[in-house]
């Protein structure tokens, strides 16, 4: 018998391959989890735009003004609700006054307002808020009744 140490060719060759499928393993898992955790960033981003535009259209009035409108992606000309219905912007996102958000860009919003009635208020116009960015998007849906409209 020999007294001679160490290993074979064939056992480091084996054990290479082992730690190369192991490590391979764990940079997959490794790879999938940093490319979700951005996710959740534009899921809040999205949020953050769809909440913010719901609040401006809902705290205009209900009744129609005359005027309104706007060009483009201004906003400062909407003076009642219903001045919303088909705004949209793509790839960019603005300040009311029409200024782009270079920080937002590749985002986009779309408002739509619809007459309906709600628990048998006639009154009522369905409001649904659209932010997306590539291929994640989300709705926000909301209600304004005419509660002071004699």
């Amino acid at each position: 018998m020999s007294n001679e140490r160490g290993f074979t060719l064939v056992e480091l060759v084996i054990a290479i391959v082992v730690i190369g499928i192991g490590l391979a393993g764990v940079l997959v898992a490794f790879s999938t989890t940093t490319r979700a955790s951005g996710d959740a960033l534009v899921q809040r981003q999205l949020l953050a735009l769809a909440e913010g535009l719901m609040e401006e259209v809902q705290s205009r009035p209900f009744a129609a003004v005359p005027g309104g409108g706007g060009a483009g992606c201004e906003r400062s000309a909407f003076n009642d609700l219903d001045d919303y219905n088909g705004y949209a912007t793509s790839g960019r996102i603005c300040t009311v006054d029409g200024a782009e958000v270079a920080a937002l860009a590749g985002y986009s919003v779309s408002v739509s307002v619809q007459a309906t009635t709600l628990g048998g208020v006639a009154q009522a116009r369905r409001i649904v808020v659209t932010a997306s960015s590539r291929s994640d998007s989300l709705s926000l849906v909301g209600w304004r009744t005419g509660y002071a409209i004699p």
